[in-house]
């Protein structure tokens, strides 16, 4: 007697839902204040806009589940207007999670004549096999101003996932006038070399730019700052200036722990509350 054995039913593999969000925010300058014009979010992208008593405007970013997972796709198209004053940052660490597809974080701004944005984010955490691709792109108009603020940290160090992600790739455009002042890209991949091999004893990296007429002072006494720092064997935090253009200057920064250097990069962005009429970093506290 021949016994049939039917086939099981074979059971489709379980596929993360494609997120993507797209925002819109514009900020404009009513008098002394700057307002914000306009404020759209889609899931799993959240704007937050709460009041200040400076004469800047303040948004923060939030996504829905407290991070990035497989297949997230934000995009943000920012205006600031000629003569506003606006902060973004974020509500918390941007992490992200395991993503064999990626995420991918994405910012086109413009920044118009004598406005000032400061782009100030908390850092950004990958994960154990995380993918994640950010890029940003700026336009600055004649005698416009831009802080920017970009930190990444290992990871959960303590865990052990320590600089264990599978792809970290993050690029930086900054344009004045058609003008190329910066166009970089960061890519960290295990296939060029053991991440926690070649970032050494570093747990976080970090890039601070000052451009425009708004930011003279502070960039001058920023490069005096670091420029006389001793120079000490295995220092828990290394740093240095650069300039970019005439109007200009970057900062490369890291650090052996990722508080340390939010805590730095707090401290050297000290002159912001008299910039925007209001400290953020207070606030946030």
């Amino acid at each position: 007697m021949t016994r049939l054995v039917m086939p099981r039913e074979q059971t489709p593999p379980v596929v993360a839902a494609r997120r993507e969000g797209s925002a819109r925010l514009a900020f404009e300058r009513v008098g002394p204040r700057t307002v914000v014009r306009t404020a759209l979010a889609h899931s799993p992208l959240r704007l937050l806009t709460p009041r200040n008593h400076g004469h800047a405007a303040w948004v923060y970013t939030s996504s829905l589940g407290g991070g990035l997972v497989d297949g997230d796709h934000l995009h943000m198209d920012l205006e600031v207007a000629s003569g506003a004053s606006a902060l973004l940052s974020s509500q918390g660490f941007t992490r992200v999670y395991r993503s064999p597809r990626g995420c991918r974080n994405e910012l086109e701004a413009r920044v118009g004549e004598g406005a000032l944005l400061a782009l100030v984010p908390d850092p950004t955490v990958c994960f154990t096999d995380a993918r994640y691709t950010q890029r940003q792109d700026i336009q600055l108009a004649p005698d416009a101003s831009l802080v920017l603020m970009d930190l990444v940290n290992a990871g959960r160090s303590a865990n052990g996932e320590r600089w264990a992600c599978a792809s970290f790739s993050s690029s930086l455009r900054v344009r004045q006038q058609g003008r190329v002042l910066l166009d970089e890209r960061w890519l960290l991949e295990p296939r060029h070399g053991h991440l926690p091999e070649r970032l050494g004893r570093f747990d976080a990296l970090g890039t601070v730019l000052l451009i425009g007429p708004a930011l003279a002072s502070a960039r001058e006494a920023l490069a005096a700052r670091v420029g006389a720092l001793p120079v000490i064997p295995r220092a828990g935090l290394i740093c240095s200036t650069s300039p970019l253009g005439p109007d200009g200057i970057i900062l490369r920064a890291a650090a052996t722990f990722a508080e340390a250097l939010l805590q730095q990069t707090r401290e050297w962005l000290g002159f912001l509350p008299s910039l925007l009429g209001d400290d953020p970093w207070a606030r946030r506290a």
